[in-house]
């Protein structure tokens, strides 16, 4: 039985057999990646430099943008970098980081979803606490809670998953180093103490699903009764982009986590990695609406 502590790499799944499919591989994702960072750089710029935008939902956005591009950072240039030059490894270290660093990001990002999902719901359904409740300090405890809850869960999740010993080999069924795929190869019944954090991972996101489904129903409520066609189609402007979001996000990685084993396949399993890993960070909301000036501000 070999160990983990003797595979120096692992071997990644290429998206294609042939060059010419690695290198359409690599255009694509190439255009994708620079489409999030163009995308992410511009919210990034925007929300520093106008003194307009200071304000609490331009300030978790700006931390998404951020956790958007470290997220796509992570496994999008090692996988384009693979097929342009056609090979499969990632060292033993960057596979730890790949592992460490995904879940970090993504985690942070749906806590982060979830906490402007309750953004959204005060400013609409209580206006009159908006400065009350969402004042710089609560903005930064809130987003600090977002990003240090990420960085605890991941930082258990790849403890303990490289902690298993690891004996059917180094090839890993994914494009990137994805802790299901690295269960895969591990040969110790103590698999099932991740099997036990992977449904505890899936309870936590069915419960900020549902808490972000609560608010939209609270807030949709209180659009329908505005009064104004203007003030309805601000209110949706400001909702809609962040509920598409979370929910490409939420449905992509239940669909392939959730699938039955029966229809799971390599290109399957690709795909559906591609969809939850890759899609979600490039998809920001497109456009940036002024809050209304009275908006507490967050520095």
């Amino acid at each position: 039985m070999s160990n983990s502590s003797f595979i120096t790499e692992f071997l990644l799944l290429p998206f294609a057999d042939t060059w010419e499919l690695q290198l359409l591989h690599f255009a694509l994702f190439l255009g994708i990646y620079l489409a999030a960072l163009l995308g992410n750089g511009l919210i990034l710029t925007a929300v520093a430099c106008d003194h307009r935008l200071h304000t609490p939902m331009y300030f978790f956005l700006l931390n998404l943008a951020l956790l958007d591009m470290g997220c796509i950072s992570t496994t999008v240039p090692k996988a384009m970098a693979n097929s342009l030059h056609d090979t499969r490894t990632i060292s033993y270290e960057g596979c730890a980081a790949q592992v460490f660093l995904f879940p970090f990001l993504m985690s942070a990002d749906l806590f982060l979803l979830t906490v402007m999902a309750y953004d959204r719901y005060i400013a609409i359904c209580k206006p009159l606490h908006y400065g009350t409740l969402l004042g710089s300090r609560a903005c930064a405890q809130m987003a600090a809670a977002a990003w240090g809850s990420g960085f605890l869960y991941a930082l258990l999740h790849t403890a303990n998953t490289f902690s298993l010993p690891l004996c059917q080999g180094n090839a890993v069924d994914q494009f990137f180093c994805e802790i299901t795929q690295i269960l895969k190869i591990s040969c110790s019944d103590s698999y099932l103490r991740e099997v036990g954090l992977l449904a505890f991972s899936g309870i936590l996101v069915l419960g900020c699903f549902v808490f972000i489904v609560l608010s939209y129903v609270q807030i949709f409520r209180a659009v329908l009764r505005i009064p104004s066609e203007q003030g309805r189609h601000k209110a949706f402007s400001t909702c809609l982009p962040h509920l598409v979001v979370v929910s490409l996000l939420v449905s992509t990685g239940v669909s392939a986590y959730l699938k039955p084993p029966t229809i799971s396949s390599s290109s399957l399993d690709m795909i559906m990695a591609v969809l939850y890993a890759v899609m979600p960070p490039s998809s920001e909301p497109p456009h940036l609406q002024h809050e209304k000036p009275g908006a507490q501000e967050c520095h």
